[in-house]
């Protein structure tokens, strides 16, 4: 590991103030993707900057039909939370089932949204749940936020404070989990909004994308058979040791007819 100057923020916008302040800086949530990658010196910033002292950044409410979850709420805390499981169970049932249990105890919300993993969970829990991402500047809208590989809309000095999800009719969540690491090979979330439906995509692609052939299929008949022999291309997508860009397209469909499935069923 490099050295590094640490830094305890007292609030966001001491966290702001610190960004704004230091050369290279990174912003420290539940460092689980971040620390490995300092203990293989991989990264080499200048100064970290925990933001785990920001009360304000923990908790969950439910604000007419949004969720609102803070961006330093660990995975743990949104599967278990009695609201998250009343107004949006797919969420929690999504939270429930990353990584595993020291993951979802220190992992939080805000550092896997920014962090935009191409196999992460709740990139599709933001996009198919038409989500806001809000920051210490601006509210971004989930659809505009993912832009590639460990790429987002976050400028510099933004700080995630908090993801708005929009409560919908019905959703769910299904993926096909790597044994291993818990990440998603593939996971589909399906949401329905009164007519318009909602199908998000992760693990398959360099980020989260949205399926609008299902979509369109959906809104005209929400039907397990109406995304059953919807094919998507496997041009854009990746391919690895465990698994082909091919089968990758194989199993969006499989997932979200597997989804449909638990909706209508």
């Amino acid at each position: 590991m490099h050295n590094f100057n640490y830094h305890r923020a007292a609030d966001v916008a001491d966290a702001a103030a610190k960004l704004a302040a230091t050369d290279d800086p990174k912003l420290l949530a539940g460092g689980m993707t971040l620390l490995p990658t300092l203990k293989n010196r991989l990264a080499a910033p200048s100064d970290l900057i925990d933001l785990a002292a920001i009360a304000g950044l923990k908790g969950i409410s439910v604000e007419g039909k949004e969720v609102v979850v803070r961006a330093m709420t660990p995975h743990a805390v949104v599967a278990t939370s009695a609201d998250v499981q009343k107004a949006l169970p797919a969420l929690a049932q999504l939270a429930g089932n990353i990584g595993d249990p020291a993951v979802r105890h220190r992992g939080t919300i805000g550092g896997s949204v920014a962090n935009s993993d191409p196999a992460a969970d709740y990139p599709a829990a933001c996009v198919g749940l038409d989500a806001t991402i809000v920051t210490n500047q601006r509210k971004i809208a989930a659809d505009d936020f993912f832009q590639g590989l460990f790429e987002t809309a976050l400028g510099h000095g933004e700080i995630i404070t908090e993801v708005r999800f929009q409560i919908p009719d019905r959703a769910q969540y299904m993926k096909f989990r790597h044994p291993a690491s818990g990440y998603a090979v593939v996971g589909v979330m399906v949401a329905q909004y009164g007519s318009k439906a909602r199908v998000a995509v992760t693990g398959a692609g360099p980020c989260v994308f949205r399926v609008a052939e299902m979509e369109a299929a959906l809104e005209k008949s929400f039907t397990p058979a109406s995304v059953a022999n919807i094919k998507v291309s496997a041009e854009q997508l990746m391919g690895d040791i465990h698994c082909s860009a091919e089968y990758r397209a194989h199993l969006i469909t499989v997932y979200a007819r597997r989804a449909v499935e638990a909706m209508v069923g």
